[in-house]
C-alpha cells in the first residue's frame, strides 16, 4: 500500500527541479499521486475500509492545495506537471 524507498527515490529524481530538490511542489504532487493510485487500487478490493478512504480524501485535498499553489505561483510549471502526471483531461 505504501511506496517503496526505491520508487520514492525514482519519483524524486524524475520530478526534481534541482540537484538537491526533495520538497518542491512538483515532487510533493508526484509522491501524493503515487500514493493516491496505490490506495485507490487497495480500496477497489477493500470497499469497507473507511479509515483508508478518509486518508485517501485527505491526500487528494492536499494534492489539490499544492496544485492550486503552483497554479497561482507559476502557470507554466503547473501546466507541465499536470501534463506529465496526466491529471486533467
Amino acid at each position: 500500500m505504501s511506496i517503496t524507498a526505491e520508487r520514492k527515490q525514482a519519483l524524486i529524481k524524475e520530478y526534481a527541479t534541482g540537484a538537491a530538490d526533495t520538497g518542491s511542489p512538483e515532487v510533493q504532487v508526484a509522491l501524493l499521486s503515487e500514493r493516491i493510485a496505490n490506495l485507490t487500487e487497495h480500496l477497489k478490493t477493500h470497499r469497507k475500509d473507511y479509515a483508508s478512504r478518509r486518508g485517501l480524501l485527505m491526500m487528494v485535498g492536499q494534492r489539490r492545495r499544492l496544485l492550486d499553489y503552483l497554479k497561482r505561483r507559476d502557470q507554466g510549471r503547473y501546466q507541465r506537471l499536470i501534463d506529465r502526471l496526466g491529471l486533467r483531461r
